[in-house]
């Protein structure tokens, strides 16, 4: 679990610096595509490029929370507000996307002329590039930490440097007269974005209302699995769990004797925990009731 924690730092500053980064290249890009070039694909990946850096500050604000300790109003912790951090940014690519299709629209119907196509191309092959190196080394170190927020950031990155990647191929078929590339790259954009910010929805949504999904219910099989071999257990009855954040938290049921004692059943408790985290480092809470049986 520390490691979790230490990991949440590092994400927050990396978070924070994709914010600045992208935010830059997009504001770069959306005047060079209105103003001088043109290019609803240029004009459409800084828009992109914007909505990803207020993604990027819109995790790096959650993950702040995310480190907050559990207090009187908040009696599990904040975990749960990396999952609203997740909603709020898919949100916003959302917003962005619904305006990327309105002008590409505009532009497949009456195509116009892309200007400075060269500039255009070096702006966005630098940001194709920085991005998806960041978006490839915030994968790398992120990929066991569980956090969909983490993942979402990551992911929007890569996305946000295919989206450049794409925009530099519209760029050099409008600068040999191909004009309807610049809105078929848009509409392309703009699919990408919308499929990636349903499916973060999704997820977040799920963990909000405590809905336990495949690998949940594999979990819950195992750990039950695991409690009924413990020396004293007779039975595992109920095992309830629930996703916060990275981390797991759950209740389970077992019968004993009723004759065992507090000291007894104490040991029995602790080993379920230990065995349960062995298997599951990402258990952070694991509360293990106990139902008189018959006596020994």
């Amino acid at each position: 679990m520390e490691k979790s924690k230490d990991f949440v730092k590092n994400a927050d500053r990396l978070a924070e610096i994709t914010a600045i980064i992208l935010i830059g290249f997009g504001v770069t890009q959306i005047i060079l595509g209105e103003i001088f070039s043109k290019s609803v694909a240029l004009t459409a990946n800084g828009f992109d490029c914007v909505g990803d850096g207020f993604v990027s500050a819109v995790v790096w604000l959650g993950l702040r929370f995310f480190r907050k300790p559990a207090d009187r109003k908040f009696h599990y912790g904040y975990y749960k507000m990396e999952n609203l951090a997740s909603i709020g940014a898919a949100g916003v690519m959302l917003v962005l996307a619904a305006y990327i299709i309105f002008r590409s629209y505009n532009q497949f119907i009456d195509p116009v002329a892309v200007q400075l196509p060269l500039i255009g191309m070096f702006v966005a092959l630098t940001a194709a590039i920085v991005a998806l190196t960041l978006g490839g080394y915030k994968y790398v170190r992120g990929k066991k930490s569980k956090m969909s927020s983490v993942r979402l950031d990551a992911f929007n990155t890569v996305k946000d440097g295919t989206t450049s990647g794409l925009t530099v191929v519209a760029l050099i078929l409008s600068s040999f007269g191909f004009y309807v590339a610049d809105a078929i790259v848009g509409f392309i954009i703009a699919g990408i974005i919308v499929s990636i910010g349903f499916a973060a929805i999704k997820e977040s949504s799920y963990m909000l209302v405590d809905a336990c999904d495949g690998y949940c219910t594999l979990q819950g099989t195992e750990i039950k699995k695991i409690t009924e071999e413990v020396k004293g257990v007779k039975s595992a009855q109920v095992v309830r769990l629930r996703r916060a954040g990275p981390f797991v938290q759950g209740e389970i049921e077992i019968n004993v004797s009723s004759d065992m004692s507090v000291r007894e059943l104490d040991e029995v408790r602790k080993k379920i925990v230990e065995l349960s985290k062995k298997k599951y480092p990402d258990i952070d809470r694991l509360t293990v009731t106990a139902l008189p049986g018959e006596k020994e």
